[in-house]
């Protein structure tokens, strides 16, 4: 086997584990609410520009 074969055998397997990552992560339920959605949180008493005063 020359260095060619192996680095292209090297990227084909990382390419399988990368595709395979993301179907496993949009498969899999998330555990909780994701970033910035708001669900069951009220800002209603937060006043804009107040931050940190």
């Amino acid at each position: 086997m020359n260095v060619q074969t192996a680095i292209i055998i090297l990227l084909f397997i990382a390419a399988v584990f990368y595709v395979g990552r993301m179907i496993y992560k949009s498969l899999v339920a998330k555990k909780g609410c994701g970033t910035n959605c708001k669900c069951g949180v009220d800002f209603s008493s937060v006043e804009p520009g107040k931050a940190g005063k």
